[in-house]
């Protein structure tokens, strides 16, 4: 009887290998043979000609007999004649072998060095149409690609779509030192790779995301392969991709973008991904302006990343009416944003659909007639939010006509409009492309800060204002470094005694290691401990081993911090102001060892 439990190992491991993603290099092999049947099968009849001549002109000179030196008949060998063919059809020329040539021979020879320059200039113009052929070309950019994919070694990410929001992420991974892959259907797009400024070389393909084939030749299934972006402006591609991800990747992490409600419920359908509206975004913005403006301004500032100015605060928008001018995905989500903070919304549209209890005003929003019924003279906020920048900039100007007073919020298609938007001076302004790669880049620079984020709305207004004074004071209105810290055996080394005998404390570790008197110039953003998220960590806060810190400072507080981290004789004086030699041997010639080294019972290096 078969072994049960055996039978149960086997059966996993069936499953195991059933689940197991296809390895990318077979796409790699199919991509080269793809290439190489496409050379013979163009290259087929001029091969074919020269061949012909070449087997001809060799055999005419082995049947027409010759003379040798003492005028007896001969025949030249197959050998011979092969060698003299080969140096004569490549015009090297090294004279008549292995005795002079009759004139029967020479005629013959004449022939075919005629007919071998006619085969290599029919051969030769194949080739250059060959090169010149863009099926050619393009099997060569995909050979290309699929083994420089191949022969990745580190991290990277796929990012599938690079349009506008692609172009702004990749320079803000590349800055990081973050690598990655672009697949996009522009082969334009994906050929400004080799112009723009890159510290590495980029890959890129030009292709349909919407094909399994084609994301599995862009790196889906390479073993470094650590999340896929899908960024394009067609909702149902990134689904595609979204699903095809977790279908066949279902351990990667997948960010998509999306305007569609219903395109985001069949996303999440498929595994959890994290997926990024901006029309839902903005909204939420706004209502958090609306309810705690330095709470804004402090998650404006944290999105732009390391070096961005301090936002102004701006005018603020006021509770009252709101007039909303277009009614389609992004007038319906911050209709509803905007009636959740508990506002009044009109709504401007010349043909609504499915506004049943809402209040609407049916007409051209740039007439004054039509302004006057949605009693925008005593409203307080105005949106332009059509998917056409020239309405938008038009409505802007009609309504302030009206009521100079508004606060102007629009939303911008197309980038080459910002000149025209930064002169009209909105006061909230949704660039779509813009807010996404900002939300994708919190979420991919560092996860701690995407965390922090999502909790720090609800800390309130004041602790908001109290973070924004403590980084001013620390790294003036430019946004320093922004960087997490992780508490165990690998990272921090020299703190490890400290945090199992719960002597180590926040405040104290962020000393200075050149004068422990002086504080470093970083603030404790988030503390996250198992599942437990702590913001605003304060100075009293007991560290404990597997903690991460998420730290915004100087990057000179950083260096320090990790000296702090890594050396003991560092960790003794930040700690308890104790100096101790660095080296080992005047360690034990002063008897001066640090207390970390003792506890784990090994010398300091």
């Amino acid at each position: 009887m078969a072994d049960p439990a055996r039978q149960d190992r086997f059966r996993d491991r069936d499953n195991r290998r059933h689940w197991r993603p296809r390895r990318a290099f077979s796409a790699r092999s199919a991509e080269t043979s793809s290439t190489v049947f496409l050379i013979l099968r163009r290259m087929r009849a001029p091969l074919i000609v020269l061949i012909t001549i070449f087997a001809v002109s060799v055999l005419g000179l082995t049947l027409i007999p010759g003379r040798d030196a003492a005028g007896h008949p001969t025949r030249m060998g197959f050998f011979d004649a092969f060698y003299f063919m080969s140096y004569t059809a490549t015009t090297i020329g090294y004279g008549e072998i292995p005795q002079p040539f009759t004139g029967a021979q020479r005629l013959w020879v004449m022939a075919a060095i005629y007919l071998t320059v006619i085969g290599w200039a029919y051969a030769i113009g194949s080739l250059l149409t060959l090169l010149q052929d863009r099926a050619f070309r393009q099997a060569l950019r995909l050979q290309r690609f699929t083994r420089t994919v191949s022969r990745l070694r580190e991290p990277f990410l796929l990012i599938v779509g690079y349009g506008q929001t692609g172009k702004l992420l990749g320079r803000s991974l590349d800055a990081i030192g973050r690598r990655f892959v672009v697949l996009d259907m522009s082969g334009e797009r994906v050929d400004s790779l080799d112009v723009d400024s890159y510290h590495a070389d980029v890959p890129g393909l030009a292709g349909d995301a919407g094909n399994p084939h084609t994301l599995a030749v862009a790196g889906l299934e390479h073993p470094r392969c650590e999340g896929v972006l899908a960024l394009t402006d067609n909702d149902e591609v990134n689904l595609v991709v979204a699903m095809t991800a977790a279908l066949v990747r279902p351990d990667l992490p997948v960010i998509a973008r999306t305007v569609s409600p219903a395109i985001e419920h069949r996303m999440r359908a498929f595994g959890s991904p994290t997926v990024v509206n901006p029309f839902d975004r903005f909204g939420d913005h706004l209502g958090l302006a609306l309810r705690s403006p330095a709470s804004y301004q402090l998650m404006s500032w944290l999105e732009s990343g390391p070096g961005a100015d301090l936002p102004e605060p701006g005018r603020l928008p006021r509770a009252g009416r709101w007039v909303i001018c277009g009614y389609g995905r992004f007038g319906r989500k911050l209709t509803e944003d905007l009636r959740a903070e508990g506002l009044d919304v009109v709504i401007l549209d010349r043909q609504p659909d499915d506004l049943t209890g809402t209040a609407v005003v049916v007409g051209d929003a740039s007439e004054p007639a039509v302004l006057a019924r949605a009693g925008l003279e005593q409203a307080v906020g105005f949106v332009a939010g059509t998917d056409n920048d020239t309405t938008n900039l038009s409505l802007i100007a009609a309504a302030r006509q009206v009521n100079p007073a508004l606060f102007i919020a629009s939303r911008q298609n197309r980038p080459a409009s910002a000149p025209l938007f930064a002169a009209m001076d909105v006061d909230r302004l949704l660039v779509p492309t813009e807010m996404v790669a900002r939300e994708v880049y919190a979420q991919l620079s560092t996860p701690l800060l995407w965390r922090f984020l999502q909790h720090m709305p609800a800390r309130g207004d004041d602790w908001a204002a109290e973070v924004i004074g403590r980084l001013r004071q620390q790294c003036g209105r430019r946004l320093g470094s922004v960087w997490k810290v992780t508490l165990n055996d690998r990272d921090a080394p020299a703190l490890v005694s400290w945090l199992r005998a719960g002597d180590a404390r926040l405040g104290t570790m962020l000393n200075s290691p050149q004068d422990r008197s002086t504080p470093l110039a970083a603030v404790p953003l988030l503390l996250q401990r198992d599942s437990e998220s702590i913001l605003g960590p304060n100075g009293d806060t007991i560290l404990a081993p597997g903690d991460q810190l998420l730290f915004v400072g100087r990057p000179s507080a950083r260096r320090s911090l990790l000296d702090t981290m890594t050396h003991h004789a560092v960790s003794e004086y930040v700690l308890t102001g104790r100096s101790v030699p660095s080296g080992w041997l005047w360690q034990r010639l002063t008897g001066r060892v640090p207390h970390s080294s003792r506890y784990e019972g090994f010398p300091d290096a």
